[in-house]
């Protein structure tokens, strides 16, 4: 191999580096990209209830499965069961208290065994972004495999 050629091959190898290093970074979204919803009431025969079922814009469909990452308040559901929520919202005015809409609420679904998270510890997190507008014992956002991104 001539050292043009070698050359070469060092300097596409530098330029291409970054583009499958950018392959595992977590795309940034926030609170303001979520809140592109509209929501309908609909009735749920098998509760007798009426829900707010969410209409995701284009926007937010397109993260779908996709590798993002979010900074919010975690808020402790179940901490024995490492079931926990991460809210664009101190716990005094989130989703829960009546404070906020569902669209300011993720459900975190850790990777693995998460360590314990206090109550409005912000944090950010990563995972993969699943839209959820049909199983109203979970929420409107859920992010799988998630980890917390340093």
């Amino acid at each position: 191999m001539g050292k043009f050629s070698r050359s070469f091959l060092i300097a596409a190898a530098l330029v291409a580096l970054p583009l499958f290093a950018n392959e595992s970074v977590p795309k940034h979204i926030d609170w303001n990209t979520l809140a592109d919803v509209v929501f309908k009431e609909k009735y749920y025969a098998q509760t007798k209830e009426w829900y707010l079922f969410p209409n995701f814009s284009d926007n937010v469909k397109n993260l779908d499965g996709k590798y993002v990452r979010i900074k919010g308040y975690v808020i402790p559901l179940d901490v024995d069961n490492d079931i926990y929520a991460l809210s664009a919202y101190p716990f005094a005015a989130c989703f829960f208290c009546g404070g906020a809409g569902p669209e300011s609420v993720i459900s975190l679904k850790f990777a693995g065994k998460p360590k314990k998270y206090k109550t409005d510890q912000v944090v950010t997190f990563a995972g993969k972004l699943k839209l959820n507008d049909k199983d109203i014992n979970e929420f409107n956002y859920i992010l799988q495999e998630t980890k917390e991104w340093k």
